[in-house]
């Protein structure tokens, strides 16, 4: 999905906590399923990992959503800000996110989440754009005017015909 297809910013942010809480259930749901029944005695395999479905997933669910909603609020804000919709606003995003998610460990923990925040997006940014590159059609070369040696060539004679 292009950046004009997107929502308008309050509904974004709103349509960004939905996606990032499914993705979150879905992903560790699949995670903690194969994790309760690794971990469950042979013969209740079956019920170890629905409890550990139940008990694990709604939090995953819950965490994934905090971090989309952030980073999508951060990137609204910083669209309002700057005027303009580029990579930047989600490297920026970001790094704030991973800074106040771990605000409470410190302003160590906080500085060293915003980095590995802003590095993991910028990786992020930079992959899309090198595929957006990759995976568009070649342009067509520049207009070329037709040069006397062009125009020579295909009125010259070659082996008695003209062309």
């Amino acid at each position: 999905m292009s950046v004009q297809e997107r929502d308008p910013c309050p509904h974004r942010i709103l349509d960004d906590i939905g996606g990032a809480f499914s993705m979150g259930a879905i992903g560790g749901g699949l995670w903690h399923s194969i994790k309760g029944a690794r971990n469950s005695p042979r013969g209740e395999r079956l019920l170890g990992s629905m409890t550990a479905v139940k008990a694990r997933v709604p939090v995953i669910g819950g965490n994934f959503a905090v971090w989309g909603g952030l980073f999508s609020t951060f990137d609204c804000s910083l669209v309002a800000v700057r005027k303009k919709e580029d990579p930047w606003n989600s490297i920026i995003s970001g790094t704030l996110t991973g800074g106040v998610l771990a605000a409470r460990g410190g302003w160590r923990a906080a500085s060293r989440s915003a980095a590995v925040g802003g590095v993991l997006l910028a990786m992020i940014e930079g992959l899309q754009i090198a595929l957006t590159k990759m995976m568009a059609e070649p342009t067509p070369p520049p207009y070329v005017s037709t040069s006397s040696a062009f125009e020579r060539a295909r009125t010259s004679e070659v082996e008695g015909i003209r062309l």
